[in-house]
């Protein structure tokens, strides 16, 4: 998701659907390719891959066609901005997409390092776990080493921004980033709840779904 208005999700059959904006009628279908993962920006900019690990490119909002197809194999796949896309392939490789598609063979740039999730936000951070659940934020703009682990287990993690970073670990419990490394041994806040992926925008907001692909948005920031 991008931000309170621009939430996108794929259902268990592969269907794409974007929020309504309106609690009383949510889901719009759109058409087009079925979708295995998707990930959205606060700017509009829309990705998704499917089951067969293609890449497609949402363009219904230019074109009739609604999606592009881009050269490249992802398992998982987020977007912080149109120009901040990441996936992380069937290997675990992580790559960033290199804002050009004058070289439709290979649009990819890789990052050193193996994930099995990860996100981008639009102001430039990354996050991601790999198979083991370990924690690990991307420093590869500072430094040769390229990703920080951060203590903690997750399965799932998104980033809205360096200071909205949310996780779901194994057991489905629910975690907010506490903006602080001050603490390595539990930088983690729990908030109450099961879910078993989330989204996070920009703007802070939180969706997730459970484990039986029941849908929720956060409102723990909102009063009582």
């Amino acid at each position: 998701m991008g931000s309170r208005t621009n939430v996108w999700g794929v259902n268990s059959a592969g269907a794409v659907y974007r929020y309504t904006n309106n609690d009383a009628n949510p889901w719009v279908n759109i058409p087009g390719t079925p979708l295995s993962d998707i990930g959205a920006a606060a700017d509009g900019t829309v990705w998704g891959c499917n089951a067969a690990h293609e890449i497609y490119r949402y363009t219904g909002d230019q074109d009739s066609t609604n999606w592009k197809q881009i050269n490249g194999s992802l398992v998982r796949i987020t977007v912080g901005s149109r120009t901040n896309v990441w996936g992380v392939d069937p290997a675990g490789a992580v790559y960033r997409y290199s804002n050009s598609d004058a070289n439709p063979a290979n649009p990819w740039i890789n990052i050193p390092g193996t994930l099995s999730d990860i996100g981008a936000a639009a102001d430039g951070t990354v996050w991601g776990c790999n198979a083991a659940n370990q924690v690990y934020r991307y420093t590869g703009d500072r430094d040769a080493a390229n990703w920080k682990g951060i203590s903690g287990s997750l399965k799932a993690i998104d980033v809205g921004s360096r200071t909205a970073v949310w996780g779901c670990d194994p057991a489905d419990a629910i975690y907010h980033y506490t903006y602080s490394d001050t603490s390595p041994a539990n930088p983690w806040l729990n908030i109450p709840g099961s879910l078993s992926d989330i989204g996070v925008g920009a703007d802070g907001t939180v969706w997730g779904v459970n484990a039986a692909g029941a849908i929720y948005r956060y409102v723990g920031d909102l009063p009582g």
